[in-house]
Order: structure tokens, then sequence, then C-alpha cells
């Protein structure tokens, strides 16, 4: 029986979710399941007719509301983004606990600790509640501190050289 890894993609460069979204391509092609939870992205891919056609190897939640970046939000709206938001840490925190899947990607989930809406703390108990030890768990953001590398057996640093926008 292998053990699953957690993995953390992080840094101030582009390409850290297209790599999460690039290993759950790899792991739906051996037959596997995926979970993608975002969180922050604004629309994100949530619309994204392709990825909807990757069901059901690759399913994709996002639970905030606004289209809008949270950062762009008026207080008032982003008090209840972060009810949206905790309903997808619960929901993250249901499918470890059911093994549900295997791989699990947190898209941006270290934005939440960036943003005060939850702590390392809660990020470690998050991501303790794995039952099946195969799981595989991907985190994405752009901070990354000693506390959340100490949750990861991998961590990969993104820093971007150049970038042209397509």
């Amino acid at each position: 029986m292998k053990k699953g890894t957690i993995h953390i993609y992080s840094g101030d460069g582009h390409g850290k979710s297209p790599a999460a979204l690039g290993r759950a391509v790899q792991v739906a092609c051996h037959g596997k399941s995926v979970v993608i939870i975002q969180f922050l992205k604004g629309k994100g891919l949530e619309d994204s007719v392709f990825l909807k056609r990757l069901e059901p190897e690759i399913k994709l939640f996002r639970f905030e509301k606004s289209d809008e970046n949270f950062a762009e939000l008026s207080e008032e709206q982003k008090a209840e983004e972060i009810g949206n938001i905790m309903n997808g840490y619960n929901f993250a925190k249901k499918v470890l606990s059911t093994g549900e899947c295997d791989l699990l990607i947190l898209d941006e989930v270290l934005g939440l600790i960036d943003n005060n809406i939850i702590t390392v703390e809660e990020l470690k108990n998050l991501l303790e509640a794995r039952t099946n030890e195969e799981t595989d768990i991907i985190i994405t953001g752009i901070t990354l501190n000693d506390d959340v590398c100490a949750l990861a057996d991998e961590v990969t640093r993104m820093d971007t050289v150049k970038f042209k926008v397509w």
C-alpha cells in the first residue's frame, strides 16, 4: 500500500494551479478520481466546458458566490464569502474523511491563511482528516512559511522568470 503524499506548490510565480491541474490529468489517466476545490479565485474554472468533459474522473468545486476576486470585495461581501469559503473547507474535510478521491487539490488554500480566514492549525486539522492513507493532496498558494512547509512531504516554489499573456 502506497502512502499518500502532501505536495505544496507555492510562490509569487505563475503556474501553481496549472501544475496542479496537470497532475490531476495524469492521475485521471490512470483511472483514478480527482476532486479540485478552488478558493479565492473569483470566477475561477467553475464554468469551464472543457473541465466539465473530464467528469466524473475530475470534479471541480467552488463555493464562493462572487465572480470578483476576494481582495476586491467590500467588507460586507467578504464576510458573506467567508461563510461560503468555510463551506468549501468543510467539504474538503468531508472528502478527506470519506476517502472519496485519490487526489484532492486545494487550489489557493494558502490564501485563506494569508487572509486570516483559517489558521495553519486549521489547515493541519483539515489534512489530518484524511482517512485513506493513499490519498494524495496538493495545496497551492502564494505565501509559504515554515509552519505550512512542515505539513508537506514535498514543496515546490514557482518563480516566474518571464511571463507573456496569451
